[in-house]
C-alpha cells in the first residue's frame, strides 16, 4: 500500500512539473503581458483616472407615530383618510431618487461642467471657486454639448467664444449679468458671490451645457443611504465626488431639501386636513341637532321622563295593586263565611265578629244579632219556647238576620266593584312595564347615536386645534446628526487593486494564449502526454539537438544528449533484465520522428561502451542511415536478400572512430520492398550476425506508414518505437498502445525525441568519464 500511494504522489508531481513546464517555456509571454497591463494601469491612472472622495454624513428620521406632537399625515391615517407610512426603507427611496436629487442640482447650479485646460487633459473646477457662474433654467437651458470658453476681463465684464462653429452665439465681451441667447434658449453669466479673491483671475474656463437628468441619474446612482443599525432611524449618507466641496454642498443640500420638503408635505397635509375636518364639522352639527330632536320626539310620544324611574313608579303601582286585590279578596271570603253562617236558620251560635272589616253597620248588626241571641239563650232556660217574649226574640232575631244577609250583600258588591278597579290598574301598570325594555332599547340606540356624534365632534375639534398649532409651528423630521466630512484620501480608483488587476490580466491573457494553445494542441507535448495514453514503458528521452548533428555520442562527450543515450542504455539493461536485448528494433509512427538519429546514436553508445554493435538500414523505401554518417552506399541488404552469393560480412561497413561499431546499408531500393521483407534471407542475415555481435539494431520503415516492421517479429528481442515532441500526433500514441497492449510487436519500449530535456544531465568538459 505504501509503494502504491508513493507512486501516485510522485506520478501527481511529475504531472504537476509537466504542466508547470508546459507554461514555463513561454516565460516570455508572461513577462510581456504583465509589463504591458502594469504600463497601462500607470498610464490610466496618471492620465485618466479622476480621482474621487467619499464624502459623509449623518442624519436622524424621527419616527412620525412616537412624536410627542401630532402631525397631518399621522391625523389623516387616524380619520381614515390615509395611511401613513414611516417606513424608514420608503424615506431611503425619497431621498435616492433622481428626481429628488435633480432639485438639488438645479439649486447648485450644477446643469454646467466647468475646467480649465491642462498639459494632458482638462481639470474639472467647481464654480464656487469661480469669479463667475452660469445661471439657466432646465427650460431654458441650452442644449448638451455647447462647448464654450469665458475668460473673465474685470470684476464687471467678460470675454465669450464658442468652440463649435456652428452653433448661434455672438463672441464678444459682456456684462456679468447679460442675458445670453442662442436661438430660443438663453442663459446668464453671474458674477459669484462666493468669490473672496481680490482680484479677478483671467484664467480662461471651459464650460459646456449637460443635461440635468443624466447627471441627477449619476449622483443618485453614486449615492449610497444606509440604516446604522436594523431598528433605529438613523442613516448614514454617502456620496462620491471628484471635487470634495462640491460633494459636501450635494450632501448638505440635499439633506436640507429632504427636510424643507418634508415639512412642506406636513403643512400641505395639515391643510387639506383642516378643510376636510371643517367640512366634517358642519355635517355633524345637522346631525347631532337632528338626533337630539329625535329624542324629545320619542320622550313625547311615549309619555317618558326618566324611564328607569318611571319603570319603578310601575312596578310600585302594581304592587300595590295586588296588595289590595289579596286583603279585597280576604274581606270577601269572610263575609262569604258570615253569610253561610247566618244561613243555617237552626243554629243558634253566635255570629263571629267581622275581624278587619270596618263597616260600622255591619258591626252594630252583629253586635245586637249577638245580644238577642245570648238574651233569648238565657231566657230559654227558664221559659218555654211558646212564651211570648221568647217569640218576641225570635222575629227579632228573624230580622235582624235578613239586615245582616242584605248589609252583608251589600258589602260584597262593593268589594267586587272596588276590587274590578283595582285589578284594571294592575293591568294598566304591568302593561307599562312590559313596555319599559324596547322604549329603554330604543332610547339607548338614539342616545348611542347622539354619543358617538358628539365623542366624533370633540374630537374633530382636537385635531383641528392640533393642526392648527402644527401650521403655526412646523417641525421637520430631519436632523443632522454628523455634518457632511470629506476623507483625507481619494478612495477611487484604488491604486493597488488597480495595479493588482492589471498584473493578474496581463498574466491571464498569455495563460489563456497557451491554455488554449495546449488544449488545441494536437500533437505530443511531453511524456505526460505519453504515460495518458499508453502503458507502454518509457525508455527514456533525448533532448533537443541544438548542434544539428548525427553523431552526437562519441567518447569524452559530456553534453546533456549523450548523458541521456549512456541512461538510456542502462534504462534498457533494466527493462530487459530478465530477457535478451540482443536485436533491438527501432521503429515509428511517421518519417522524421528521429529513429535513424536514435539507431546512430544509440548504436554509438552501446559500441563506446565495450559492446560489439552493428546497426542495420532496412528503411528500405527510404534509407537515411549511411546517408546520415556520411558513408558511401555499397553492397547492402537488398542485395544479399537478392543474391545468396552475398555473406553477411560482404555488407559491413566500418563506422571510422568507433572501433565496436559497424552498420549495413540498405543497399538499392527494391521496386515492392513489401514483398522483399518476407524472404527468409532477413532472418538467415540476423542470425549470422548474432554470432559475431553483442547487438543487432535495426532501422526500420515507419510501422505507422508501412507494415514493414512487423517482419522482424521472429527475429526481434525489443522494439523501441520513437516520438518527437511537438511533431507526433497524440493519436500516435494510440497507435502505439494498441500494438503494445496486443503484443504486436515484443517488448516494446518508448523514446520521445526532441523534448527540453534539463541540461543538467551533462557534465563540465573538464571531467574525465
Amino acid at each position: 500500500m505504501f509503494e502504491l500511494n508513493s507512486s501516485t504522489v510522485n506520478s501527481d508531481n511529475a504531472n504537476l512539473r509537466d504542466f508547470l513546464a508546459s507554461y514555463i517555456k513561454y516565460w516570455y509571454l508572461f513577462v510581456i503581458g504583465a509589463f504591458i497591463c502594469l504600463a497601462a494601469a500607470f498610464l490610466y491612472l496618471r492620465y485618466k483616472a479622476i480621482p474621487q472622495y467619499q464624502i459623509t454624513s449623518t442624519v436622524l428620521i424621527k419616527d412620525k407615530d412616537k412624536g410627542s406632537t401630532t402631525n397631518s399625515e399621522q391625523s389623516l391615517g387616524d380619520l381614515g383618510l390615509v395611511k401613513p407610512s414611516s417606513n424608514i426603507e420608503d424615506q431611503i427611496g425619497i431621498i435616492t431618487s433622481s428626481y429628488f436629487m435633480e432639485k438639488v442640482l438645479e439649486e447648485l447650479a450644477l446643469n454646467v461642467d466647468y475646467s480649465v485646460e491642462g498639459q494632458v487633459k482638462d481639470i474639472a473646477i467647481y464654480w464656487k471657486n469661480l469669479p463667475f457662474y452660469i445661471l439657466s433654467t432646465k427650460e431654458t437651458q441650452p442644449t448638451s454639448g455647447l462647448p464654450l470658453i469665458i475668460t473673465p476681463i474685470d470684476s464687471l465684464s467678460f470675454n465669450l467664444k464658442s468652440t463649435d462653429a456652428s452653433k448661434e452665439i455672438q463672441a464678444g465681451t459682456y456684462q456679468f449679468g447679460d442675458t445670453i441667447y442662442t436661438g430660443k434658449k438663453n442663459f446668464q453669466v453671474i458674477k459669484n458671490p462666493y468669490y473672496t479673491k481680490e482680484h479677478i483671475d483671467v484664467t480662461p474656463i471651459q464650460t459646456n451645457f449637460i443635461n440635468i437628468e443624466d447627471i441627477a441619474m449619476n449622483y443618485s446612482g453614486q449615492l449610497v443611504v444606509e440604516t446604522v443599525n436594523k431598528t433605529g432611524s438613523l442613516l448614514v449618507l454617502s456620496l462620491l465626488d471628484a471635487i470634495p466641496q462640491r460633494g459636501k454642498d450635494v450632501l448638505q443640500t440635499l439633506i436640507e431639501l429632504y427636510a424643507e420638503e418634508s415639512v412642506k408635505y406636513q403643512n400641505q397635509l395639515a391643510i387639506g386636513t383642516i378643510e376636510i375636518i371643517d367640512e366634517r364639522l358642519k355635517l355633524l352639527t345637522g346631525e347631532i341637532t337632528s338626533v337630539e330632536n329625535d329624542v324629545a320626539t320619542y320622550k313625547q310620544q311615549n309619555v317618558l321622563t326618566n324611564i328607569s324611574s318611571d319603570a319603578a313608579i310601575y312596578l310600585q303601582s302594581a304592587q300595590l295593586a295586588n296588595r289590595q286585590l289579596e286583603e279585597y279578596q280576604t274581606q270577601i271570603d269572610i263575609l262569604n263565611s258570615i253569610e253561610s253562617y247566618l244561613r243555617q236558620n237552626g243554629d243558634e251560635r253566635l255570629v263571629p265578629s267581622s275581624l278587619n272589616i270596618q263597616d260600622p253597620t255591619l258591626s252594630g248588626l252583629i253586635s245586637q244579632f249577638n245580644s238577642k241571641q245570648l238574651e233569648k239563650k238565657t231566657l230559654m232556660r227558664t221559659t218555654p219556647a211558646d212564651n211570648p217574649l221568647v217569640v218576641t226574640l225570635d222575629r227579632s232575631l228573624t230580622d235582624l238576620r235578613i239586615d245582616l244577609l242584605e248589609n252583608l250583600k251589600n258589602i260584597k258588591d262593593g268589594l267586587f266593584i272596588a276590587q274590578k278597579n283595582v285589578r284594571a290598574n294592575s293591568y294598566k301598570a304591568q302593561a307599562k312595564i312590559a313596555k319599559v325594555p324596547t322604549a329603554e332599547r330604543a332610547l339607548q340606540t338614539i342616545n348611542r347615536d347622539q354619543g358617538i356624534k358628539q365623542d366624533l365632534y370633540l374630537y374633530l375639534l382636537q385635531k383641528r386645534e392640533e393642526e392648527a398649532l402644527s401650521l403655526e409651528a412646523p417641525i421637520s423630521n430631519t436632523r443632522i446628526i454628523d455634518p457632511p466630512k470629506v476623507g483625507r484620501f481619494p478612495v477611487s480608483p484604488n491604486k493597488t487593486s488597480i495595479y493588482l488587476g492589471a498584473l493578474i490580466f496581463g498574466l491571464f491573457i498569455p495563460f489563456s494564449f497557451v491554455f488554449a494553445k495546449e488544449q488545441l494542441n494536437n500533437k505530443i507535448s511531453g511524456i505526460s502526454d505519453i504515460e495518458k495514453f499508453t502503458n507502454a514503458p518509457l525508455l527514456g528521452q533525448i533532448s533537443h539537438n541544438a548542434d544539428r548533428k548525427n553523431l552526437i555520442v562519441h567518447k569524452n562527450n559530456t553534453s546533456a544528449i549523450a548523458e541521456l543515450f549512456r541512461l538510456m542504455r542502462f534504462n534498457l539493461s533494466y527493462l530487459t533484465m530478465d530477457k535478451s536485448n540482443k536485436v533491438l528494433l527501432v521503429t515509428s509512427s511517421n518519417a522524421g520522428e528521429g529513429k535513424t538519429f536514435f539507431t546512430i546514436n544509440f548504436a554509438a553508445s552501446l559500441a563506446l561502451s565495450g559492446k560489439k554493435v552493428v546497426a542495420l538500414s532496412f528503411d528500405l523505401r527510404a534509407p537515411k542511415l549511411l546517408q546520415r554518417l556520411s558513408l558511401k552506399e555499397g553492397i547492402g541488404i537488398t542485395d544479399y536478400i537478392i543474391d545468396q552469393k552475398w555473406t553477411s560480412k560482404d555488407l559491413l561497413i566500418k563506422v571510422p572512430n568507433y572501433e565496436n561499431l559497424d552498420v549495413i546499408g540498405s543497399g538499392p531500393i527494391p521496386a515492392d520492398p513489401g514483398e522483399l521483407m518476407l524472404y527468409d534471407r532477413i532472418g538467415t542475415l540476423i542470425d549470422e550476425l548474432k554470432l559475431n555481435y553483442d547487438h543487432i539494431i535495426i532501422d526500420s520503415a515507419p510501422i505507422g506508414k508501412v507494415a514493414d516492421a512487423f517482419a522482424f517479429v521472429p527475429n526481434i528481442d525489443a522494439t523501441v518505437f520513437i516520438l518527437r515532441q511537438d511533431f507526433s500526433f497524440k493519436k500516435d500514441v494510440k497507435i502505439l498502445n494498441e500494438i503494445y497492449s496486443k503484443q504486436k510487436l515484443k517488448n516494446v519500449m518508448v523514446v520521445l525525441n526532441d523534448t527540453e530535456a534539463n541540461s543538467n544531465y551533462g557534465y563540465s568538459n573538464s571531467y574525465n568519464n
